[in-house]
C-alpha cells in the first residue's frame, strides 16, 4: 500500500517539526509539504495533491477555515483542522468549510496518527469533546449556528431535533434508506464504531461498511462527520 501523503500547515515552525516528527513514525505516513500560511497551504496542496492536510486554524495570510473551504471545493484532499483552542465556533467554522476532522493539539500522538488513517481512508473523525459538543449543540440548537455540509445535503436551520420536524428534503432521504442502513446510521450516530455497529447489529464489519457506503451516497454525504450531523438535524437521536 502506498504511503498516504500529507501536507502539514501551521505558522509555527516547531509544530510543524513536532507534527511531521510524530506521523514519520508511521511508515504508513510521508509528509511530502509544509505550509506556513493559509495562502501557502492552499498553494502547497493544490500542486502536490495530498491525501490529507492537517490545517491550523489561526495563520497569517489567510486563516485555516478559509483555506479549508477554497481546498474541499478544489482538491480531493481530505482536511483535519489542529487547534490549540477549544471553541464551538471554530468547530462548527471547520465542519462547514468542509474538514473532515476536527483535533485538538493537545491530542496524543497515537490519536493524531489514528485520525489521519481514518481520514484518508474516507472515515471522518472528531476528538471525543467534539462529539460531545455536537450532541450538545443538537440539544441547544440556538446556542450555536447550524453547520451546513458545503454540498448542501440536509442543509436547513436549526429546527428542534425531531423527525417531524425535519425538511421534507431529509425526510425523503431517510424514506431511501433501507433499515439496516437507518439503524446503522442511528448507532453511527451515538458515537459507535464499525466494529462496535458490527457487534449490535449482529452483522460482519464488512457488511457493515458496506451499509454505510450506501448510505453515505443516497444521502449525498462525503464522510461519516457530515452523517453523524445529517442523522441528529434528522431527529435520529435525542
Amino acid at each position: 500500500m502506498p504511503a498516504i501523503r500529507v501536507v502539514i500547515a501551521d505558522d509555527q515552525p516547531l509544530i510543524v517539526s513536532s507534527l511531521q516528527l510524530i506521523l514519520e513514525t508511521d511508515p504508513g505516513i510521508s509528509v511530502v509539504g509544509t505550509a506556513g500560511t493559509g495562502r501557502q497551504a492552499i498553494n502547497t496542496a493544490t500542486a502536490l495533491d495530498p491525501d490529507v492536510v492537517l490545517m491550523d486554524i489561526q495563520m497569517p495570510e489567510l486563516d485555516g477555515i478559509a483555506a479549508t473551504a477554497q481546498l474541499a471545493g478544489q482538491t480531493g484532499a481530505k482536511i483535519i483542522v489542529l487547534t490549540t483552542f477549544n471553541r464551538d465556533d471554530y468547530l462548527f467554522d471547520a465542519l462547514q468549510a468542509g474538514a473532515s476532522g476536527f483535533l485538538l493539539k493537545n491530542a496524543e500522538p497515537e490519536m493524531l496518527i489514528h485520525a489521519v488513517h481514518q481520514v484518508a481512508a474516507g472515515h471522518g473523525l472528531l476528538a471525543p469533546e467534539v462529539t460531545l459538543k455536537l450532541i450538545r449543540h443538537r440539544l441547544h440548537p440556538a446556542a450555536h449556528p447550524e453547520p451546513v455540509p458545503p454540498n448542501g445535503a440536509g442543509a436547513h436551520p436549526a429546527d428542534g431535533g425531531t423527525a417531524a420536524s425535519c425538511p421534507a428534503a431529509e425526510q425523503a432521504v431517510l424514506q431511501r434508506l433501507t433499515e439496516r442502513e437507518t439503524q446503522v446510521l442511528r448507532a453511527l450516530a451515538g458515537g459507535q464504531n464499525n466494529q462496535e455497529i458490527a457487534a449490535q447489529l449482529g452483522l460482519s464489519e464488512a457488511t457493515v461498511k458496506t451499509h454505510l457506503s450506501n448510505l453515505l451516497a443516497k444521502a449525498g454525504l462525503r464522510d461519516r462527520v457530515q452523517a453523524v450531523l445529517f442523522a441528529h438535524r434528522a431527529g435520529l437521536i435525542q
